[in-house]
C-alpha cells in the first residue's frame, strides 16, 4: 500500500497546508480517506482525481468533507461529460450535513455525482485490492477510524478521536498508525482529541510498527511533537506534511 498525505491540518489550514485528506493506493485501487478543504488541489498533484474508485469520510466535521463540493463539480462537469457516480462511504448524518447548506440544484448534482453508502461498524468494504473496515471511535457521534488492508499490510487511520479503549482496540498491530495529534500538550483532555504524547502512548500500547502524526493544529511546534511522541514510543515517528508518501508493507516485507 502507498499512502500520500494530501492535508495535514486540523480545523483550518495554515500557510501551504490543507485540511485532512489522504490518498491510498493498493494494486489498482485508488481511494480517498477524508476530503477536507484544499485536499482536491493536492490530489491533482499526484493523480487524476477522476480516477478515484471511492471516497471514505470519517465524520461530519467540515475539515474532513468540505472539498466534496469541489469534487462534485469536477465529476459533474468533467471535460468529457458527467462521470459515473462515485461511491461515497460515510457515517449517518453526513449526507444531510452535505446537502443542507446548498440550493436544490447543487443538492441534485451531489446526488448524481455520488452514491452514498453508510459505514457500519466492523463491516468491511472491498475496493479492488483494498479492504477497508470502519471502527467506531470517541469523537462526535458517529466517527469511524478506518483500517485498510492489502497484501498482508495493515494501515490504521484513527480519524479524530480521544484516547481510550476504542482507539486502542482499532490500532492493535498496525504496520503504520496514522494518528490524529491535534492538541498541544497543554491542551490534553480539553476535547475529544489527542496530543502527540498521547498518540505515542497509543502506538506503544497497541504494538504498532510506525507512527505518523496527523490532523495537526496549524500553530503546533511539529519538531516538539516528534520529541513528545518519541519519548513514549520507540518506533519511527514523523509528523505528516502535505505530499509526504509512505510505503506500507507487512512484517518481513521489502520495506522492513
Amino acid at each position: 500500500m502507498r499512502l500520500t498525505v494530501l492535508g495535514s491540518a486540523a480545523s483550518y489550514a495554515g500557510p501551504g497546508q490543507a485540511c485532512t485528506g489522504h490518498y491510498l493506493e493498493a494494486g489498482g485501487a485508488r481511494v480517498l480517506l477524508d476530503c477536507g478543504n484544499g485536499v482536491l488541489s493536492n490530489l491533482g498533484k499526484v493523480t487524476d482525481p477522476l480516477a478515484l474508485d471511492a471516497v471514505f469520510v470519517t465524520h461530519a466535521h467540515p475539515d474532513h468533507f468540505a472539498d466534496l463540493y469541489a469534487l462534485n463539480s469536477l465529476l459533474r462537469y468533467a471535460p468529457e461529460g458527467p462521470r459515473p457516480p462515485l461511491a461515497l462511504y460515510m457515517p449517518e448524518g453526513l449526507w444531510e450535513a452535505l446537502c443542507g447548506p446548498v440550493n436544490t440544484r447543487i443538492a441534485t448534482d451531489l446526488a448524481l455525482a455520488f452514491v452514498p453508502v453508510l459505514l457500519v461498524d466492523g463491516e468491511s468494504v472491498a475496493v479492488g485490492d483494498l479492504t477497508i473496515t470502519p471502527r467506531r471511535v470517541d469523537h462526535i457521534e458517529p466517527t469511524y477510524a478506518l483500517v485498510a488492508e492489502a497484501d498482508g499490510a495493515r494501515l490504521v487511520y484513527t480519524a479524530d478521536t480521544a484516547p481510550g479503549p476504542a482507539a486502542f482496540a482499532v490500532s492493535l498491530g498496525a504496520d503504520l498508525l496514522l494518528a490524529e495529534a491535534t492538541f498541544p500538550e497543554a491542551y490534553a483532555g480539553f476535547g475529544p482529541h489527542m496530543t502527540a504524547s498521547q498518540a505515542g502512548a497509543l502506538a506503544r500500547d497497541a504494538g504498532v510498527r510506525a507512527l505518523v502524526l496527523a490532523h495537526v493544529w496549524p500553530t503546533n511546534d511539529r519538531a516538539a511533537m516528534v520529541t513528545y511522541a518519541a519519548a513514549v514510543f520507540d518506533g519511527p515517528v514523523v509528523v505528516a506534511n502535505e505530499l509526504d508518501v509512505f510505503e506500507i508493507s507487512p512484517v518481513g516485507g521489502k520495506d522492513d
